[in-house]
């Protein structure tokens, strides 16, 4: 990937969009740009590690969801509107073909952005999640509603902490049944890529879902890889889904620069 631009100073900032700000940093610099996507209720510092073993060879550009971290609050979580926020993010930074990288829900946003602008996405790595899987016997609706009912009483006291986004436990749980479904109907999703994509998958459980639940997903997968040859998997790792951006930085790290070298010789 050729660049005539002048490299891009470094930028920290908020990005109107729609009815709210998103709390955006782009490290600037020539290097091949990377947007890195969160989890559901995560900001954009978990990916502080990566962008360490990265380092200056690229241009790192985060930002935190509606209502987690510093962006404003809203009256859309859905995830569509996540997806237009990560075009009007490449837009306010004048990013034209990056890699994506998506942990979590954020991979799930990860390929829903590439499979909508696959002409414009370099590649994409997916850390432990956007998996093909069917949710909706092992986490109905209600058990969701019921589980975010239960966490309602905390979530005043962890807000000061920044742990929780500025979000209703009813908005929580909407959000996270709609990712379940998106999640049960991404096979047709991952049969049609065309650009190259890595999973860095991780081991056991996570919260709201045990080891077999999780091994279950993972292993959703198998038959995605063996019907489209531009997908594999980097690694497969040994921490769990919430410890991996934590402990498996490195792989994550390894995996942007084997589709960074590709886009780059290609």
């Amino acid at each position: 990937m050729t660049n005539a631009k002048p490299p891009c100073p470094a930028w920290t900032g908020m990005v109107p969009v729609e009815d709210t700000a998103l709390a955006v940093t782009d490290t600037g610099g020539p290097g091949v740009p990377v947007i890195y996507l969160n989890g559901q209720f995560a900001v954009r510092s978990y990916w502080r590690r990566v962008i360490a073993e990265l380092g200056a060879e690229y241009r790192h550009i985060g930002f935190d969801m509606r209502a987690r971290g510093k962006s404003g609050r809203s009256a859309d979580y859905s995830f569509d509107a996540n997806i237009r926020d990560v075009d009007a993010v490449l837009a306010a930074r004048g990013v034209d073909r990056p890699l994506v990288v998506g942990w979590s829900y954020g991979a799930a946003l990860a390929v829903h952005w590439a499979d909508r602008n696959p002409d414009r996405v370099a590649g994409v790595v997916l850390v432990d999640g956007a998996y093909p899987f069917d949710w909706s016997e092992d986490a109905p609706p209600e058990r969701i509603r019921k589980l975010f009912r239960r966490m309602s009483v905390l979530l005043p006291l962890l807000r000061p902490t920044g742990l929780v986004p500025r979000m209703s436990a009813e908005e929580m749980a909407e959000s996270n049944i709609e990712l379940n479904e998106i999640y049960g109907e991404l096979g047709p999703v991952l049969d049609e890529v065309t650009y190259p994509l890595r999973y860095v998958v991780a081991t056991g459980g996570n919260f709201g879902g045990g080891r077999d639940e999780m091994e279950r997903m993972r292993a959703s997968l198998t038959p995605v890889l063996a019907r489209n040859p531009h997908i594999t998997v980097s690694a497969k790792v040994a921490s769990n889904h919430g410890s991996i951006l934590r402990k498996d930085f490195r792989a994550v790290a390894d995996s942007v620069r084997e589709l960074a070298f590709g886009s780059l010789s290609g």
